[in-house]
């Protein structure tokens, strides 16, 4: 194993690099972007931030990274308090979404900028740069300069430059989005591929919930300034704290509609589908009362094109629009009350336009969420309540 894979270097090796933020709260032009933030990335993790545009991921990212002050809360990197510290003093680098390449250095002279600024001896500073070029397999692009690299190479270039500070704390803002869809693909199993090797803390921010799911150990879901959710990729994909969680992570998006309640007993929720059909949900009920409305949400490929098998009940409509991908056909089906949603099917579907279709699923891949956007508990299996 390369020495800098096998030791994180040797004034890393005794001293923990998890990442603890503490009630932050940041605000811009009268605007509170960040509210009472409250997250623990342990250590070696790879944490992703993901959310909408104006979430306050970036903002977060650059507060643990220095370069934005926090109104109040602290930052603590390996238990250490950093709050006031300077970026420098902290001992993370940043990747940013630019380069940042100097055009007229080479890719060496690039990587190498940093260390000389500290005034590292040039036969330390010439070791570290072969390393991670070494890691990156870029070690023929040294005397290349930016203009005659591709974009990919350019980012691995300003991954370099993080990588030879030996730092305790990788930062990524969004590094992947000036690529073309290919590239970033290449590059995300790059990166998962560079912290097993570094076996780093790293965290990561991007608006793309895809990049999050395949790359993090754990993913903190943002909305406007708040933490809605933070679990793994499968956590937060089949339990969703709230509609807002459920309807970010997944592609295509979760379909939502408004059903009313029938009545609320031991068994469960039962509630009015679209088109009459009543059916009863094995959700806590205690705070749901018959007449009120909820949103019902399934996935679009947990829908089967006819019903049978693993099937509890159906949603019948009209085919309207059909997207052919290859490996699977997206059906856009127009049910009774006009509310439209979509329907995951095999490339081989012979579903077409103007079709009356029902579509199936099993009352395991439902969601019921209330008029604030909280989820209802799932009942636990009878099974598993006398065990416990």
């Amino acid at each position: 194993m390369h020495p800098m894979l096998r030791c994180r270097s040797s004034t890393q090796e005794t001293r923990m690099s998890a990442v603890h933020l503490q009630q932050i709260r940041k605000t811009f032009a009268g605007i509170e972007v960040l509210k009472d933030v409250d997250i623990e990335v342990t250590d070696r993790e790879f944490m992703v931030f993901v959310g909408p545009s104006g979430c306050g991921k970036s903002t977060l990212l650059r507060t643990i990274a220095g370069l934005e002050r926090s109104d109040s809360g602290q930052v603590l990197i390996g238990g250490e308090d950093v709050t006031d510290l300077e970026p420098s003093q902290r001992g993370v680098a940043m990747v940013f979404q630019s380069y940042a390449l100097y055009p007229h250095m080479t890719v060496y002279e690039n990587i190498a900028f940093g260390l000389r600024m500290l005034k590292l001896p040039e036969a330390q500073i010439k070791e570290r740069v072969h390393r991670a070029a070494e890691i990156l397999q870029i070690g023929q692009l040294l005397e290349r300069r930016p203009r005659a690299l591709s974009g990919g190479q350019r980012q691995r270039v300003a991954i370099g430059r993080s990588i030879v500070r030996e730092p305790q704390v990788f930062l990524f803002d969004e590094p992947l989005s000036n690529l073309d869809a290919a590239l970033r693909v290449q590059m995300r199993l790059e990166l998962i591929k560079l912290h097993k090797q570094l076996n780093a803390t790293m965290i990561y921010v991007t608006h793309d919930q895809t990049e999050a799911m395949t790359m993090a150990d754990r993913i903190v879901v943002l909305n406007h300034g708040r933490v809605e959710q933070i679990g793994s990729p499968l956590e937060l994909y089949r339990t969703p704290r709230n509609r807002f969680v459920a309807g970010f992570i997944g592609s295509p998006k979760m379909n939502f509609m408004d059903v009313r309640v029938a009545r609320v007993d031991a068994a469960g929720v039962t509630i009015e589908l679209p088109g009459g059909e009543t059916l009863t949900l094995p959700f806590a009920g205690a705070s749901v009362k018959a007449g009120e409305t909820l949103t019902l949400g399934i996935r679009p490929e947990h829908f089967v094109e006819a019903c049978g098998g693993d099937i509890d009940s159906g949603l019948t409509g009209e085919v309207i629009v059909i997207e052919h991908l290859g490996g699977e056909t997206l059906l856009h089906l127009r049910l009774p009350n006009d509310l439209v949603i979509q329907v995951k099917g095999s490339g081989e579907s012979t579903a077409m336009e103007g079709q009356r279709l029902n579509a199936g699923f099993s009352i395991r891949h439902v969601h019921l969420f209330r008029d604030d956007g909280s989820a209802l508990e799932r009942m636990r299996p009878v099974t598993e309540t006398a065990a416990a």
